[in-house]
Protein backbone atom coordinates (compact mmCIF):
# COMPACT_ATOMS: atom_id res chain seq x y z
CA UNK A 1 0.00 0.00 0.00
CA UNK A 2 1.37 3.39 -0.99
CA UNK A 3 2.25 5.62 1.95
CA UNK A 4 0.39 8.91 2.24
CA UNK A 5 2.53 11.98 1.81
CA UNK A 6 2.69 13.84 5.14
CA UNK A 7 3.77 17.46 4.57
CA UNK A 8 3.89 18.31 8.26
CA UNK A 9 6.19 15.37 8.96
CA UNK A 10 8.45 16.30 6.05
CA UNK A 11 8.75 19.87 7.35
CA UNK A 12 9.62 18.56 10.82
CA UNK A 13 12.27 16.26 9.33
CA UNK A 14 13.73 19.15 7.33
CA UNK A 15 13.90 21.36 10.43
CA UNK A 16 15.57 18.58 12.40
CA UNK A 17 18.13 18.04 9.63
CA UNK A 18 18.73 21.79 9.31
CA UNK A 19 19.45 22.26 13.03
CA UNK A 20 21.56 19.09 13.37
CA UNK A 21 25.32 19.80 13.44
CA UNK A 22 27.30 18.54 10.46
CA UNK A 23 28.51 14.97 11.06
CA UNK A 24 31.89 13.69 9.93
CA UNK A 25 32.03 10.44 7.92
CA UNK A 26 33.09 7.43 10.05
CA UNK A 27 36.69 6.26 9.88
CA UNK A 28 37.30 3.48 7.38
CA UNK A 29 38.23 0.10 8.92
CA UNK A 30 39.33 -1.36 5.58
CA UNK A 31 43.04 -1.98 5.08
CA UNK A 32 44.62 0.07 2.27
CA UNK A 33 47.93 0.18 0.44
CA UNK A 34 49.06 3.71 -0.28
CA UNK A 35 49.66 4.16 -4.02
CA UNK A 36 52.30 6.78 -3.26
CA UNK A 37 54.53 5.24 -0.55
CA UNK A 38 53.07 1.67 -0.50
CA UNK A 39 52.51 1.79 3.25
CA UNK A 40 49.72 -0.45 4.60
CA UNK A 41 47.21 1.22 6.93
CA UNK A 42 43.57 1.51 8.02
CA UNK A 43 41.77 4.83 7.88
CA UNK A 44 40.96 7.53 5.35
CA UNK A 45 44.49 8.90 4.86
CA UNK A 46 47.97 7.42 4.77
CA UNK A 47 49.73 8.18 8.11
CA UNK A 48 53.11 8.26 6.36
CA UNK A 49 52.58 10.65 3.43
CA UNK A 50 49.01 11.89 3.93
CA UNK A 51 47.59 10.74 0.59
CA UNK A 52 43.87 9.96 0.55
CA UNK A 53 42.69 6.37 0.57
CA UNK A 54 40.18 7.36 -2.13
CA UNK A 55 43.01 7.99 -4.66
CA UNK A 56 42.32 5.96 -7.81
CA UNK A 57 42.93 5.91 -11.56
CA UNK A 58 41.96 8.97 -13.54
CA UNK A 59 38.35 9.25 -14.65
CA UNK A 60 36.14 12.08 -15.82
CA UNK A 61 35.19 12.76 -12.21
CA UNK A 62 38.82 12.88 -11.05
CA UNK A 63 39.75 15.11 -14.00
CA UNK A 64 36.89 17.49 -13.13
CA UNK A 65 38.06 17.61 -9.50
CA UNK A 66 41.61 18.42 -10.58
CA UNK A 67 40.33 21.14 -12.89
CA UNK A 68 38.32 22.63 -10.00
CA UNK A 69 41.38 22.54 -7.73
CA UNK A 70 43.24 24.77 -10.19
CA UNK A 71 40.72 27.51 -9.41
CA UNK A 72 40.52 26.85 -5.68
CA UNK A 73 37.20 25.00 -5.81
CA UNK A 74 38.39 21.42 -5.45
CA UNK A 75 37.88 21.19 -1.72
CA UNK A 76 35.09 18.82 -0.79
CA UNK A 77 33.36 21.54 1.22
CA UNK A 78 32.74 23.97 -1.64
CA UNK A 79 29.44 22.71 -3.01
CA UNK A 80 28.34 21.49 0.41
CA UNK A 81 28.91 25.02 1.72
CA UNK A 82 26.85 26.51 -1.12
CA UNK A 83 24.01 24.09 -0.41
CA UNK A 84 24.10 24.82 3.32
CA UNK A 85 24.21 28.58 2.72
CA UNK A 86 20.94 28.20 0.80
CA UNK A 87 19.16 25.74 3.12
CA UNK A 88 20.68 26.32 6.60
CA UNK A 89 22.97 29.39 6.55
CA UNK A 90 22.80 30.28 10.24
CA UNK A 91 23.40 26.71 11.40
CA UNK A 92 26.36 26.45 9.00
CA UNK A 93 27.82 29.50 10.73
CA UNK A 94 27.26 27.89 14.14
CA UNK A 95 29.03 24.72 12.96
CA UNK A 96 31.98 26.74 11.66
CA UNK A 97 32.32 28.86 14.82
CA UNK A 98 32.16 25.73 17.00
CA UNK A 99 35.15 24.18 15.22
CA UNK A 100 33.64 22.10 12.36
CA UNK A 101 35.81 23.89 9.80
CA UNK A 102 37.18 21.03 7.73
CA UNK A 103 33.66 20.37 6.43
CA UNK A 104 33.19 23.85 4.94
CA UNK A 105 34.86 26.11 2.42
CA UNK A 106 36.84 28.95 4.00
CA UNK A 107 34.68 32.14 4.14
CA UNK A 108 37.19 34.65 2.73
CA UNK A 109 38.35 32.34 -0.05
CA UNK A 110 34.73 31.71 -0.98
CA UNK A 111 33.97 35.43 -0.84
CA UNK A 112 36.57 36.37 -3.47
CA UNK A 113 35.68 33.40 -5.71
CA UNK A 114 32.00 34.34 -5.66
CA UNK A 115 32.90 37.98 -6.29
CA UNK A 116 34.80 36.91 -9.42
CA UNK A 117 31.86 34.81 -10.63
CA UNK A 118 29.45 37.69 -9.93
CA UNK A 119 31.67 40.02 -11.95
CA UNK A 120 31.58 37.64 -14.92
CA UNK A 121 27.80 37.29 -14.74
CA UNK A 122 27.14 41.04 -14.55
CA UNK A 123 29.52 41.69 -17.47
CA UNK A 124 27.83 39.39 -19.95
CA UNK A 125 28.09 35.77 -18.80
CA UNK A 126 24.32 35.49 -18.36
CA UNK A 127 21.23 34.35 -20.22
CA UNK A 128 21.03 37.59 -22.24
CA UNK A 129 24.73 37.85 -23.06
CA UNK A 130 24.72 41.56 -22.16
CA UNK A 131 26.28 43.55 -19.33
CA UNK A 132 23.69 44.16 -16.61
CA UNK A 133 25.22 47.17 -14.88
CA UNK A 134 26.78 49.19 -17.68
CA UNK A 135 26.90 52.84 -16.62
CA UNK A 136 28.69 54.10 -19.75
CA UNK A 137 25.47 54.97 -21.55
CA UNK A 138 24.20 56.82 -18.48
CA UNK A 139 27.42 58.84 -18.25
CA UNK A 140 27.30 59.73 -21.95
CA UNK A 141 23.70 60.90 -21.60
CA UNK A 142 24.61 63.06 -18.60
CA UNK A 143 27.48 64.67 -20.49
CA UNK A 144 25.28 65.31 -23.53
CA UNK A 145 22.59 66.87 -21.36
CA UNK A 146 25.10 69.22 -19.75
CA UNK A 147 26.48 70.23 -23.14
CA UNK A 148 22.99 70.84 -24.52
CA UNK A 149 22.10 72.92 -21.46
CA UNK A 150 25.26 75.03 -21.83
CA UNK A 151 24.64 75.51 -25.56
CA UNK A 152 21.05 76.57 -24.91
CA UNK A 153 22.18 78.98 -22.20
CA UNK A 154 24.81 80.54 -24.47
CA UNK A 155 22.37 80.94 -27.35
CA UNK A 156 19.81 82.62 -25.08
CA UNK A 157 22.39 84.77 -23.30
CA UNK A 158 21.81 83.05 -19.93
CA UNK A 159 24.50 82.16 -17.40
CA UNK A 160 26.09 78.74 -18.01
CA UNK A 161 27.23 76.25 -15.39
CA UNK A 162 30.92 77.12 -15.95
CA UNK A 163 30.17 80.84 -15.65
CA UNK A 164 28.37 80.25 -12.35
CA UNK A 165 31.30 78.22 -11.01
CA UNK A 166 33.82 80.89 -12.03
CA UNK A 167 31.70 83.58 -10.42
CA UNK A 168 31.40 81.59 -7.20
CA UNK A 169 35.18 80.97 -7.15
CA UNK A 170 35.87 84.71 -7.48
CA UNK A 171 33.33 85.82 -4.85
CA UNK A 172 33.95 83.03 -2.31
CA UNK A 173 37.49 81.66 -2.87
CA UNK A 174 37.80 79.81 0.48
CA UNK A 175 34.42 78.10 0.17
CA UNK A 176 35.15 77.17 -3.44
CA UNK A 177 38.48 75.55 -2.47
CA UNK A 178 36.77 73.69 0.37
CA UNK A 179 34.03 72.31 -1.89
CA UNK A 180 36.61 71.39 -4.54
CA UNK A 181 38.65 69.38 -2.03
CA UNK A 182 35.52 67.64 -0.68
CA UNK A 183 34.19 66.67 -4.11
CA UNK A 184 37.65 65.56 -5.23
CA UNK A 185 37.95 63.31 -2.15
CA UNK A 186 34.48 61.84 -2.71
CA UNK A 187 35.30 61.15 -6.37
CA UNK A 188 38.48 59.30 -5.35
CA UNK A 189 36.52 57.21 -2.84
CA UNK A 190 33.89 56.43 -5.49
CA UNK A 191 36.54 55.41 -8.05
CA UNK A 192 38.21 53.15 -5.48
CA UNK A 193 34.85 51.55 -4.63
CA UNK A 194 34.11 50.92 -8.32
CA UNK A 195 37.60 49.55 -9.00
CA UNK A 196 37.77 47.30 -5.92
CA UNK A 197 34.15 46.42 -5.01
CA UNK A 198 35.11 43.32 -3.01
CA UNK A 199 37.47 45.26 -0.74
CA UNK A 200 34.88 48.00 -0.42
CA UNK A 201 32.26 45.50 0.78
CA UNK A 202 34.71 44.07 3.34
CA UNK A 203 35.22 47.56 4.80
CA UNK A 204 31.44 47.96 4.89
CA UNK A 205 31.07 44.62 6.69
CA UNK A 206 33.61 45.73 9.29
CA UNK A 207 31.59 48.90 9.85
CA UNK A 208 28.28 47.01 10.08
CA UNK A 209 29.64 44.27 12.34
CA UNK A 210 30.69 46.83 14.95
CA UNK A 211 27.09 47.93 15.38
CA UNK A 212 25.56 44.45 15.19
CA UNK A 213 28.02 43.23 17.82
CA UNK A 214 26.37 45.49 20.41
CA UNK A 215 23.06 43.67 19.97
CA UNK A 216 24.14 40.06 19.29
CA UNK A 217 27.16 39.55 21.57
CA UNK A 218 25.03 37.82 24.27
CA UNK A 219 22.72 35.82 21.99
CA UNK A 220 21.09 32.57 23.25
CA UNK A 221 23.11 30.29 20.92
CA UNK A 222 26.46 32.05 21.54
CA UNK A 223 26.36 33.87 24.90
CA UNK A 224 30.04 34.88 24.68
CA UNK A 225 30.18 35.85 20.99
CA UNK A 226 33.43 37.60 20.00
CA UNK A 227 33.70 40.39 17.46
CA UNK A 228 35.93 38.41 15.01
CA UNK A 229 33.37 35.59 15.12
CA UNK A 230 30.57 38.00 14.20
CA UNK A 231 32.68 39.42 11.37
CA UNK A 232 33.32 35.92 9.99
CA UNK A 233 29.57 35.29 10.24
CA UNK A 234 28.85 38.39 8.18
CA UNK A 235 31.32 37.25 5.51
CA UNK A 236 29.37 33.98 5.21
CA UNK A 237 26.11 35.97 5.07
CA UNK A 238 27.61 38.13 2.31
CA UNK A 239 28.49 34.89 0.48
CA UNK A 240 24.87 33.75 0.78
CA UNK A 241 23.67 37.08 -0.63
CA UNK A 242 26.17 36.82 -3.52
CA UNK A 243 24.97 33.31 -4.40
CA UNK A 244 21.37 34.50 -4.71
CA UNK A 245 22.49 37.62 -6.62
CA UNK A 246 24.45 35.50 -9.11
CA UNK A 247 21.38 33.34 -9.78
CA UNK A 248 19.08 36.36 -10.20
CA UNK A 249 21.60 38.21 -12.38
CA UNK A 250 22.19 35.15 -14.54
CA UNK A 251 18.50 35.03 -15.42
CA UNK A 252 18.38 38.87 -15.69
CA UNK A 253 16.09 39.12 -12.66
CA UNK A 254 18.14 41.93 -11.13
CA UNK A 255 15.11 43.46 -9.38
CA UNK A 256 14.87 40.34 -7.21
CA UNK A 257 18.26 41.08 -5.60
CA UNK A 258 16.35 43.12 -3.01
CA UNK A 259 14.78 39.78 -1.99
CA UNK A 260 18.29 38.36 -1.48
CA UNK A 261 19.03 41.33 0.78
CA UNK A 262 15.93 40.63 2.88
CA UNK A 263 16.91 36.95 3.17
CA UNK A 264 20.05 37.93 5.11
CA UNK A 265 17.91 38.20 8.25
CA UNK A 266 17.48 34.38 8.19
CA UNK A 267 21.11 33.46 9.07
CA UNK A 268 21.17 36.15 11.77
CA UNK A 269 18.09 34.59 13.36
CA UNK A 270 19.38 31.00 13.07
CA UNK A 271 22.86 31.88 14.31
CA UNK A 272 21.79 34.00 17.30
CA UNK A 273 18.82 31.97 18.49
CA UNK A 274 16.63 35.04 18.98
CA UNK A 275 13.03 35.09 17.73
CA UNK A 276 12.08 36.66 14.41
CA UNK A 277 10.87 40.01 15.77
CA UNK A 278 13.74 40.31 18.21
CA UNK A 279 16.27 39.64 15.43
CA UNK A 280 14.62 42.11 13.04
CA UNK A 281 14.38 44.82 15.71
CA UNK A 282 18.01 44.42 16.74
CA UNK A 283 19.14 44.55 13.10
CA UNK A 284 17.06 47.68 12.38
CA UNK A 285 18.37 49.54 15.45
CA UNK A 286 21.95 48.54 14.56
CA UNK A 287 21.54 49.91 11.01
CA UNK A 288 19.99 53.15 12.33
CA UNK A 289 23.02 53.64 14.58
CA UNK A 290 25.30 52.87 11.63
CA UNK A 291 23.52 55.49 9.50
CA UNK A 292 23.81 58.13 12.26
CA UNK A 293 27.51 57.38 12.69
CA UNK A 294 28.04 57.56 8.93
CA UNK A 295 26.34 60.98 8.74
CA UNK A 296 28.39 62.19 11.71
CA UNK A 297 31.58 60.94 10.05
CA UNK A 298 30.77 62.79 6.81
CA UNK A 299 29.95 65.96 8.78
CA UNK A 300 33.27 65.75 10.65
CA UNK A 301 35.11 65.16 7.37
CA UNK A 302 33.50 68.23 5.80
CA UNK A 303 34.31 70.33 8.88
CA UNK A 304 37.89 69.04 8.89
CA UNK A 305 38.38 69.85 5.21
CA UNK A 306 36.91 73.32 5.78
CA UNK A 307 39.32 74.06 8.63
CA UNK A 308 42.26 72.71 6.64
CA UNK A 309 41.44 74.90 3.65
CA UNK A 310 40.87 77.91 5.88
CA UNK A 311 44.22 77.71 7.69
CA UNK A 312 46.41 75.91 5.15
CA UNK A 313 44.65 76.57 1.82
Amino acid sequence: MKKKFNLKKKIQQFRAWRERPREVAPLSTEEHECLNCHDHYTGNFCPRCGQSAATSRFSMKVAAENFAEAYGMGERGMFRTILDLILRPGYLILDYLRGKRASYFAPFKMYFLLAAVSLLVTHGLNITGNALHDDSEYVVNEVNQERNADSAAKSSGSVTKDDAQNSFAEDYPEEYRMYSVIFSTLEKIERFAQKYPSINVLFLLMFISGNLFLFFRHSPNIPDLRYPELFISLVYIANMYTIYSIVFDFFSLTKLTILALLLTIIPLKQMSGYGWWSTILRAIVAFIIMFVLLVAFIALMVAGVGLFVKYHG
